[in-house]
Order: structure tokens, then C-alpha cells, then sequence
């Protein structure tokens, strides 16, 4: 730590003093002012910081993490200031004058504050490069219109509805996501600046500009619940009973207008094991319609709310906390006691939001209260984020699907709700005339069948029509496709190397895809498998019983087995187009595409039932890279896993052995829980790390070297955790290399955390002496994940160590890993 002392830091330009809990600026701060160039603030408690102007050379000021509500005005004096770092303190306006005073500033770091709004003059600040408001309460951003240098701008999660075109002449970066976007929709600016500089390019040449209302409607809830009954009325405008036989298997895909809004209705199977398919078309911005057989809903058993309200109501609010969600009673007609139910269920989801609510609450003012706040900025803000959320959950709608009236007034109050502001601020779109040009033209190549009966067709085929018809730039033309598929007209996976010439305009024919493979009843789909299907792939029927084997057994399906089951599902819809069913299947030398879709998406885990020698690879020669011989080669052997079908942990607790309280352990908390699938889709992202590992049902074995790794799904008392354990190590070589596995998964983990918007993480290391229910909680901890070698260097050669509250004391190595805490802590007690 810098000293305090004016004589010690003569000549020093930079100043230190982060962290140091300072309510005032320190005095020693302008001894020598004059020379300084760069002040670290971060991490302490300034509510102002008076005095600051003294610096007059300063080019570099850090102010993160601190109590400032009202934006410095003195900085506007700082001439020569090039980096501002201000973000995430409790900021709400900024004066006018202060920026065109800052000539040189370039870098200015806004994020989580409470801005409402950017001063007018922001655009006289004319060497500014990057600009970072994200998580602020920004409406517009047409002051930032005409800063002559500005490249990168991140305005995420603020309230923005349009956004200026003259605004992205010049960015190299842009990045929105979290508002409630119209023009340009939020659909279009997740491809990037190139497709918003394609949206405003057809919007000025458009002479016609269109104003759009589409929702994407998803229909959830449990197995029988009536959900295609409910869907499928609602399109028909009347009742339509769906047979048991009949019911959904995957996805179901309707397209209905009603009262000038387009609802795309996604009917999704209510099986357990089609939830694994969840993420992959689960989106933001959807209405969701949760079905609940009132029929079979007890009010005095617990375990029954779980079932057909909580467990879906959690998912949604995790994977997307700012949606809204309509509960429909159904099975009405075979119900006693509608009331009290529709009661039981109306009170207990408010008590489930109010209670999510004060815990988040309560977690906040647990960590404000600490020694040091500052230490866990990083977790307020994300607890913070958390509490803006409102999933909004309507009252319950009693809906008998086998009378008229109760369809129509079904349809009514579905109308009224998407179309509240309240409800769907950005439902309203603004689009360019040809976007409604292509999807009428791309209805009748449909219509006309002039196209193949699946919809595929080549995204280059696809191009040569509107080029020659329309004369559109190829770019444009892929930008409505992106924006196409983003709402769910289209299917075209870009980012798929395999898919990315593949156009499907039928959405329908990928969710038949996955639901040959993602099903309930996949074990009798593979007996089902006929004589005259295993002759087509030259296999016999010994095979099929080895498939049926290794599914019961260890949740993996033969490639050959995938293909056969695929082909089958295509026949039953007469898609007999060779071609086809080729790519997507795969032959001898090649697998399909669909596997690449199933990887991509971490529904399984690519495998080897067994890895025999091959006699004719190339040899391998030192400083020398090895090529496979014929890298194109499908090895009929392959197969993949389904973790999410494993039952049991048996050869995990083969290869692991017995937990040990020296094993270095860590705890990672999951608020409110860990979302459905999580784990499984932790496994698929970080099996491929390490080429020995064992999967089970709900924990998964990892070896690197002499390192064993073991992760596992833990609930104690309520709480969820994923456990990492590492087994005792003793040389300090060893210990570090058994953190960056440590860390390895926590990336990983970390990554795929981001794609649930409603998930907190809380990261502790329980103390290690038996008995003991101490625990250290570690402070902020993500750059560690980015850069694990940050924070001070560890010169000392004396044995740090930590002591838990309850007196403890270990060595601080197998307890954090190094760099994630200074070296000058020697202590941190349990939370």
C-alpha cells in the first residue's frame, strides 16, 4: 500500500488508495498535486469528493464503487482528464457544462448509476471514444447524436424505446439488450451494428415504413395440463378437444391474428423430459400461458402447487425475469371447488413473489452491513439488477375449453393483456415496408409449393430470388432473414458451420428433428425400430438390443441409432426427399447435421462406446503436429450421451472415492435455485476440458494429470449449491493446478450462468475442520475467472492463513485461490 506520509510520495504521479473505506478525500492527496496524474478511489464510501480540481494534471480518475449521488462537478476543471471511471454509484444526474470542458476525455464509465437522462451538451465532449450508461434509466439517447469520435457504446438495460440512426455512423461497438426497443426493434439489434445500419438503410429507402404487433406466445405447464386444447382453441375460435393420443410431443408451432396482433404460439410438451429443450426456445419478450389442470390440483398437499405452479413459475423467472405470465385454470368442467382453488393458487403466488423479493432484500442489507461493502459491490449490483425485475404474474383465468363463450372470452382478455403498454411496452415495431414484402413472398413460395414440402431451402437460392426480383443487397436481405428467425418465422442457425446454407421456412421441421430424439417414450421408439430400418444402415438386430442396452444403462444413443429414429420421424410426415434426409441423418461417412444442432445447443455430450487402436493413423513425431488420416471419416462407433437421462451416480463413485475434509472445496450458491437442466448443461460445457471424466445423474468425475476433480448438485436445508472438490494436495504445484480446474469450471459455469437473467451466484469455501459449520465468503470474484493472475503478487515467503469464526485457523491456499484477495489480508472472518 502506498503510504500517507507527503514526504513518501514525492515524486510518485499515481495515487492509491482504494478500498480504504474513505468517507472524505485524504488530505495526503494533494501533497504535490501538481505532479499527479492518475487517482485510484474505488471501493471506499465518498459521497463528494470537494477538492478534487487541485489535480490540475490528472489524466486517469477511478471512482467506481463509492455513495456519489450527484455527478462531480469540479471533474468538469480536470482539463487534461482522459479516463473517468464513475460506475456503479447512485448517480442521477449530471449538470450541463461539465463535459465540453473535458476536451481529452476518451474513455467514461457510467454503468449502474441512475441516470435518467445525458446532459445536451455530452456531444461537445469531442474526443470521447467509449461510453459505458448501462444499467441506468436512460429514455433516449439523441444527446450522444454528433460526438464526433465515439466508437464503442454499451447502453444495456435502460429504457430506451428508439434510438437515433444518425447515432451509428461511426460505432465500431453497440450493445442494448434489456430495453424495451421499437425502432430499431431489440430482434434487430442483436445482430450487431451491420443489421441496425441495414434496418435504418430500408427504413430512409422505404416509402412505406410499417407499424407491427407480434408476441411470441409460449404455452407451459404440466404433462395433460390442456395446453394444446387451450392453444388450438384459441386459433380455432372455438372449442377443440384434443385427443390423449394427440397430445404434443416437443413443440407445436401455431400462427394466429387476432385484433390486428400476430401471435406465434408455441405449444410446448409438458413432459419432464423436454425441458432440456427449454433453453433453446424459451426467448425474452414472450407471453407466457401457464396451464393448470385444476381437476388434479389438491390445495392440501404442497407438493402440488410445486408441480403445476412454482416449478414453472421459478424457470420462467430465472430464464426470463421480465416476462409476464398468464395462470389459466383448465379441466374446469371436471372440477369441484373451483374457488377455493383459484384462492389457494392466487395467494400462494403472491406470497412466492414476496417472499423472492425479501430475500433479495434481506441478502443486500446482509452484505451492506459487512466490515467492508465495497469488497462485495460486484454481488449488490447484481442483487440490485435482480430487484428491478418484475416478472408480472396476472390473476388466475377459469377457462372451460368445451363451451364457446369461455374460448371467446379467453381471446378477449389474452388481447387486452398484450396489447396494456404496462404489459408489452415495445409489442409495437417499427419496420421497413420490404421486411412485410419478403415474409408475404416467402408465405407463397409455401402456398405455391415452389418450394420442397420441408421448407429447406438454400440460404444462396434464397438470395437469387430477391436479388433478382427485388434487386435488395444480399446484406439486407440477410438482415431480415436474422430478424426473421430471431421471432421465430424462419429457422436459419447461422453461427452452425454445418447449417449456416440452410434456410428452413417451416420452423416445424427442426422441432421434428429434436422430438425424434428428445422424447418420453425414446426406449420404445428404439424398440420400435423395424428389421427393414436396420437393414437400410446395414446393421442387425443384436445392435438394436446393444442400443437399448447403453441408453438404460448409460443415457447414450448410437449415432446410427439417431439417424435410424430421425428418418423414421421424417417418413411419418412423407418427407421422403433423399437429399434431406442425407444431410440431416448422416450416412456411413457422415454424420448429419442434427447432431451438430443436438452438440450445439449442449443437449449431449458427443462419445465413444469404445475407443479401439486404429492401425493406419499417421505416426506421431515430437515438435511435430499430428494430422488425422482422414479427418472427414464418421466413426460408426460414436454415440452420443444424455446426461439429464442418467439414473444413478454409480461410476462416479467408483472413480471418486470417499469425500475428505482436506479436500480443497468450494460452494457455489444458486439464488433462488439451480435452474432445471443447469447442471447437465455444465457437464456438456466442461467434459470436452478434460478427456478423462465420468457423468452420472447428478455428479461428474474430472482427471487432469494427477488431479481428480469431482462437481456435484447439493440442497441442504433449502439452499442449492454445486459443490467442487478437489482431492488433497499437499505441494504447492499441485494446489495451484487443482485451482485453475477449480477455475476452469467456473468459467464455464459463470458462462452459462449469463444466459439466466434471474440468477444470482454466491461463491463460499466451508471451513475445513470437522464439525465446523464456519464458511469464508469470497468477495468479488469474476475477474478472477477472466484474469486469475490479478491482485497483488505473493512475495512473502511467510504461510499466510485465514481463521473462521469460530476460531479455525488454515493455511489461506486450500482455502482461496491465490489472486482472487490481496496478500496483505491475513484474515477474513465467515459472513
Amino acid at each position: 500500500m502506498p503510504s500517507t506520509n507527503g514526504h513518501n510520495l514525492q515524486g510518485k504521479k499515481d495515487r492509491d488508495f482504494a478500498g480504504r473505506k474513505l468517507k472524505s478525500l485524504p488530505k495526503s492527496i494533494f501533497d504535490n498535486c501538481e505532479i499527479i496524474t492518475k487517482v485510484d478511489l474505488q471501493r471506499n464510501r465518498l459521497k463528494q469528493v470537494s477538492g478534487i480540481s487541485q489535480l490540475v494534471n490528472l489524466t486517469e480518475l477511478i471512482l467506481s464503487r463509492n455513495e456519489l449521488a450527484d455527478f462531480p462537478e469540479e471533474i468538469g476543471k480536470l482539463h487534461h482528464l482522459k479516463t473517468l471511471y464513475i460506475n456503479q454509484n447512485i448517480i442521477k444526474c449530471i449538470s450541463e457544462k461539465v463535459f465540453p470542458s473535458l476536451q481529452k476525455l476518451e474513455f467514461l464509465k457510467l454503468s449502474t448509476n441512475r441516470l435518467m437522462e445525458l446532459p445536451s451538451d455530452i456531444n461537445q465532449c469531442r474526443s470521447l471514444i467509449y461510453l459505458n450508461a448501462s444499467n441506468n434509466y436512460l429514455k433516449d439517447l439523441q444527446a450522444l447524436v454528433g460526438v464526433p469520435k465515439l466508437r464503442d457504446l454499451y447502453v444495456e438495460n435502460n429504457r430506451l424505446t428508439d434510438l437515433p440512426g444518425e447515432l451509428f455512423a461511426n460505432l465500431t461497438m453497440f450493445k442494448a439488450t434489456g430495453n424495451p426497443l421499437r425502432k430499431p426493434p431489440g430482434d434487430i439489434c442483436i445482430g450487431g451494428l451491420k443489421d441496425i445500419r441495414s434496418y435504418f438503410t430500408m427504413l430512409r429507402d422505404s416509402s412505406s415504413p410499417v407499424t407491427v404487433k407480434t408476441i411470441k406466445t409460449m404455452f407451459l405447464g404440466s404433462s395433460m395440463a390442456g395446453k394444446s386444447t387451450l392453444c388450438r382453441s384459441f386459433q380455432s375460435s372455438r372449442p377443440v378437444e384434443v385427443d390423449v393420443a394427440d397430445r404434443t410431443v416437443g413443440i407445436e408451432i401455431i400462427e394466429v391474428e387476432k385484433g390486428g396482433v400476430r401471435f406465434l404460439c408455441w405449444d410446448f410438451a409438458g413432459q419432464e423430459e423436454y425441458y432440456i429443450t427449454h433453453h433453446v426456445f424459451i426467448t425474452p419478450q414472450a407471453f407466457v400461458i401457464l396451464a393448470i389442470d385444476l381437476s388434479s390440483y389438491d390445495p392440501s398437499d404442497p407438493q402440488s402447487f410445486e408441480e403445476h405452479v412454482s416449478f414453472w413459475i421459478s424457470n420462467i423467472q430465472l430464464r426470463v425475469p421480465d416476462s409476464v405470465v398468464l395462470p389459466v385454470g383448465t379441466h374446469v368442467d371436471q372440477c369441484l371447488d373451483i374457488d377455493r382453488k383459484k384462492k389457494h393458487i392466487n395467494s400462494k403466488l403472491q406470497s412466492m413473489l414476496t417472499d423472492r423479493t425479501e430475500t433479495l432484500q434481506q441478502l443486500k442489507k446482509k452484505l451492506q452491513e459487512s466490515d467492508d461493502p465495497s469488497l462485495y459491490s460486484d454481488q449488490m449490483n447484481d442483487l440490485s439488477r435482480l430487484t428491478h425485475y418484475k416478472l408480472k404474474v396476472l390473476d388466475l383465468l377459469l377457462v372451460d375449453c368445451t363451451k364457446p363463450g369461455y374460448i371467446q372470452m379467453f381471446q378477449d382478455h389474452t388481447l387486452k393483456e398484450v396489447t396494456n403498454k404496462d404489459n408489452f411496452p415495445s409489442i409495437e415495431r417499427t419496420l421497413p415496408g420490404i421486411y412485410q414484402e419478403v415474409e408475404k413472398e416467402i408465405q407463397d413460395l409455401l402456398i405455391e409449393d415452389d418450394i420442397p414440402q420441408h421448407g429447406r431451402v438454400t440460404l444462396s437460392d434464397l438470395l437469387d430470388i430477391y436479388i433478382s426480383q427485388k434487386e435488395l443487397d444480399p446484406e439486407n436481405i440477410k438482415c431480415i432473414l436474422r430478424y426473421f428467425h430471431r421471432i421465430g418465422v424462419i429457422v436459419w442457425y447461422e453461427e452452425i458451420e454445418s447449417l449456416k446454407n440452410d434456410v428452413f421456412l417451416k420452423p416445424s421441421i427442426l422441432i421434428t428433428l429434436f422430438k425424434a430424439i428428445i422424447r418420453h417414450d425414446l426406449e420404445k421408439q428404439i424398440k420400435d425400430i423395424t428389421m427393414r430400418q436396420l437393414k437400410s444402415m446395414k446393421v442387425l438386430n443384436k445392435h438394436r438390443e446393444t442400443w437399448l442396452s447403453d441408453y438404460k444403462e448409460k443415457a447414450t444413443l448410437h449415432n446410427v441409432a439417431i439417424s435410424i429414429l430421425v428418418q423414421k420421424e421424417l417418413e411419418t410426415l412423407h418427407l421422403d426427399d433423399a437429399d434431406l434426409v442425407q444431410e440431416i441423418v448422416g450416412n456411413g461417412n457422415k454424420p448429419g447435421s442434427l447432431l451438430c444442432l443436438l452438440q450445439h445447443f449442449e443437449v449431449c455430450l458427443p462419445t465413444k462406446i469404445t475407443s479401439p487402436l486404429n492401425p493406419t493413423a499417421p505416426e506421431f513425431h515430437p515438435n511435430k503436429t499430428w494430422v488425422a488420416s482422414n479427418p472427414n471419416v464418421y466413426d460408426p462407433d460414436s454415440a452420443c450421451m444424455f446426461p439429464s437421462y442418467l439414473q444413478n451416480n454409480d461410476r462416479v463413485f467408483q472413480m471418486w472415492g470417499e469425500d475428505k475434509m482436506s479436500d480443497l472445496t468450494v460452494h457455489i450458491y444458486f439464488i433462488p435455485e439451480i435452474p432445471y437442466g443447469f447442471f447437465h448443461r455444465l457437464v456438456i460445457k466442461t467434459c470436452p476440458l478434460y478427456t478423462t471424466h465420468w457423468v452420472g445423474k447428478d455428479q461428474c468425475c474430472f482427471s487432469s494429470c494427477k488431479t481428480l476433480t469431482l462437481i456435484q448438485v447439493k440442497n441442504v436445508e433449502g439452499d442449492q449449491y454445486i459443490n467442487i472438490r478437489c482431492k488433497e494436495q499437499t505441494d504447492k504445484n499441485e494446489i495451484k493446478k487443482s485451482w485453475q480446474m477449480v477455475r476452469d469450471i467456473m468459467l464455464k459455469m459463470d458462462q452459462l450462468a449469463q444466459e439466466w437473467p434471474g440468477l444470482i451466484q454466491y461463491v463460499h469455501s466451508p471451513c475445513k475442520e470437522y464439525g465446523c459449520s464456519a464458511y469464508f465468503q469470497w468477495r468479488d470474484w469474476t475477474d478472477w475467472l477472466k484474469s486469475p493472475g490479478s491482485g497483488k503478487s505473493d512475495s512473502s515467503t511467510k504461510e499466510e492463513k485465514v481463521t473462521c469464526r469460530n476460531g479455525h485457523t488454515r493455511r489461506i491456499e486450500l482455502i482461496y485461490p491465490k489472486g482472487l484477495f490481496n496478500s496483505d489480508s491475513t484474515e477474513n472472518q465467515a459472513a
